[in-house]
């Protein structure tokens, strides 16, 4: 019976449709193979990791081990850094879907003076690099006082002109008929934003939060630029500086990248389900 159906479904595919499966599995195999080399390196000794195929050697717990106890004796503390990054991505999230939703509703739902010019301005603001804008944030930053400080991570990112365009085009298009329901129970602004938009747009915003998350995550310029102090470090940065002066520590600096990689792929397989909604949503 299962050979009769598998017989069936080959014949249902041509060769073109064959071919073009087969590219995909490939090209994903070619992207997942960087990362399955650094999963497993930070399960080997340094000297087998380039001595030994991907699945060869011992493999062990012992790079992260390291890079957990010596932390002290290197001052790289790993830890920290990890909390650090976990506070600043967690609050730039939580500050950039708040700060989105209450534009984004302004800019969909109510008539205001120069709207559009507004809504052009934020296309704008998406295009232009954001290298073009470091040196003049950093000049801001330094005249508040907030160089080498938490404040200098979170203060930059606190809203999203791309979260807010994203926002604005989602609420656009919900019936007006909820609204109009809760102002006649007499609704206030925050909430009708956050009992009747942010629940019935939860995939859009679950976009929003986890490339927020991710790019915040993942930031390496601007931390580096304006941290100087290794206690106050995200993870990304400390990793950096800690592959620079202990190149010879392969191992451990492929643990410490599996350990920067696995909050962003735990956070995609949680919220995978509506984060595939909002794609399709997005792309219709």
């Amino acid at each position: 019976m299962m050979a009769t159906t598998l017989r069936k479904l080959v014949g249902t595919k041509s060769a073109g449709s064959w071919l073009i499966t087969l590219t995909m599995y490939g090209l994903a195999l070619c992207w997942l193979y960087p990362i399955g080399w650094m999963v497993m390196a930070s399960l080997k000794p340094t000297p087998d990791i380039y001595t030994t195929g991907l699945f060869g050697g011992q493999l062990s717990l012992g790079n992260y081990d390291f890079l957990l106890s010596s932390a002290t004796r290197l001052h790289r503390p790993f830890l920290g850094a990890l909390g650090v990054s976990f506070g600043v991505t967690t609050a730039v999230t939580v500050s950039v879907l708040v700060t989105s939703a209450f534009i984004a509703y302004a800019l969909a739902r109510i008539a205001f003076p120069l709207r559009e010019r507004f809504r052009d301005f934020l296309l704008l603001q998406m295009v232009v690099p954001t290298m073009m804008l470091t040196l003049p944030m950093f000049v801001l930053i330094k005249q508040l006082g907030l160089i080498n400080s938490y404040g200098a991570l979170i203060f930059p990112s606190m809203m999203s002109g791309w979260g807010i365009f994203t926002l604005s085009q989602s609420f656009k298009g919900l019936p007006e008929d909820y609204i109009d329901a809760a102002k006649l129970d007499r609704a206030r602004l925050w909430h009708i934003v956050l009992n009747i938009m942010v629940p019935l747009n939860k995939s859009i915003i679950a976009i929003v939060a986890l490339f927020t998350f991710t790019g915040t995550w993942d930031n390496f310029m601007w931390p580096l630029i304006v941290i100087s102090d290794v206690d106050k470090m995200p993870l990304s940065v400390l990793l950096a500086t800690f592959s620079k002066h202990y190149g010879d520590y392969v191992g451990p600096v492929m643990a410490g990248a599996v350990l920067q990689t696995l909050p962003l792929v735990l956070l995609f397989v949680l919220f995978r389900r509506h984060f595939l909604q909002g794609m399709s949503l997005t792309l219709k």
